[in-house]
């Protein structure tokens, strides 16, 4: 049997992944393109993604990005269309928080779109109308109260 020449074993060769230090250039979208942000993780390299321009789309994550860059639930990722299928779409790349931000203020995603958060841009808009009771009632009882309970 052969011994073991270096230090470490595969993962060692493979390195670490430092490209999200490096700053790359921003893409923006191009026609036949569209910016939307994951709702759903379905697994075998599909994901559930809502676009911007209000249609939720079945998406398969590229070959390129598969196991080399980790997509989560939230992230703003940039679609590629289909032109045959309009409920699929394909994922061309993920943008990190920053470059998520950037593309905010030059107008490119919408205002109400959550950046690195868990709840979606469409979920949970309408807060206002819900009302809690008041449990002041509930302290003031007596534990005689309480047992009858």
């Amino acid at each position: 049997m052969p011994k073991n020449k270096g230090k470490g074993g595969k993962n060692r060769r493979r390195g670490k992944n430092e490209n999200e230090r490096d700053k790359r250039e921003l893409v923006f979208k191009e026609d036949g393109q569209e910016y939307a942000q994951v709702t759903r993780m379905l697994g075998n390299g599909r994901l559930e993604a809502l676009c911007f321009d209000g249609s939720k789309r079945l998406c398969h994550i590229r070959g390129k990005l598969r196991k080399k860059v980790w997509i989560n639930q939230g992230d703003i990722i940039l679609l590629g269309l289909r032109e045959y299928q309009d409920a699929k779409a394909d994922v061309i790349m993920k943008y990190n928080t920053e470059e998520a931000r950037q593309l905010k203020t030059y107008g490119e995603l919408p205002e109400h779109a959550k950046i690195n958060e868990t709840g979606m841009f469409g979920e949970g808009e309408d807060d206002e109308g819900v009302m809690f009771d008041d449990f002041a009632d509930d302290r003031d009882m007596d534990s005689d109260d309480a047992d009858d309970l």
